[in-house]
Order: structure tokens, then C-alpha cells, then sequence
């Protein structure tokens, strides 16, 4: 069973920029497509992007241009950098890794979640 913890969730104002961080609890090689998905109070968990093990990429047509996702497979970690951040953004953002990638159920591992709150 694979454990990813998140990290680099808070609060910022709109306009500011946060970083997640995602990473397996124990030291171990992810070479399947991982993923930030977020869920926002009463909203169904959206796929916010992708990234396969050699840097491909996917974004949702509401983060494009603003949020960067990279992995470093050395470090064995995966982020999410999240600039020009709106009220809209506000969510719990979650790791995901393997399988289906793009459809929830789909998905094999997740994270716990990081809670990011963006006000106006």
C-alpha cells in the first residue's frame, strides 16, 4: 500500500502563490502518472493536473497558465505551484497517484489532503 503525504497547504490572499508538496511516506520509486485533484466545499473532487514519470503534463482548462506541476523522481516528490490564486481556488487538494489517473474512481492512491484558503 502506497502512503503520500501532502504538504504547503494554508491561507493567502488573492493574487498570492503557494507551493504543495507531494511525497510517499516511505522511500519508494512512483513510476505511474500522478496527479492533483481538489475538492471544494459541496463540489464534487475535480482533476486540477497531471504528470507522467518522464514530465508530460495536464492541466484543467481553470488552472492553465497559473499553476505548474513537476515531479523530481529523484527526490521522489511531486508539486504543485500555484500562482495568481483566486477565491475560486479555495479547496482540500489532494495527491493522487496510479491507475486511472484522470477519473476519481479510477485513481489507486491517495494523499490525506492539504487544505488551501484563498480570500479576497
Amino acid at each position: 500500500q502506497l502512503q503520500l503525504v501532502e504538504s504547503g497547504g494554508g491561507s493567502v490572499q488573492a493574487g498570492g502563490s503557494l507551493k504543495l508538496s507531494c511525497a510517499p511516506a516511505r522511500v519508494v520509486k512512483i513510476y505511474c502518472e500522478m496527479a492533483w485533484y481538489r475538492q471544494a466545499p459541496g463540489k464534487e473532487r475535480e482533476l486540477v493536473s497531471t504528470v507522467t514519470f518522464n514530465g508530460t503534463t495536464y492541466y484543467s482548462d481553470s488552472v492553465k497558465g497559473r499553476f505548474t506541476i513537476s515531479r523530481n523522481n529523484i527526490k521522489l516528490t511531486m508539486s504543485l505551484q500555484m500562482n495568481d490564486l483566486s477565491t475560486e481556488d479555495t479547496a482540500v487538494y489532494y495527491c493522487a497517484a496510479c491507475g486511472d489517473i484522470r477519473r476519481v474512481s479510477g485513481v489507486t492512491y491517495w494523499g490525506q489532503g492539504t487544505q488551501v484558503t484563498v480570500s479576497s
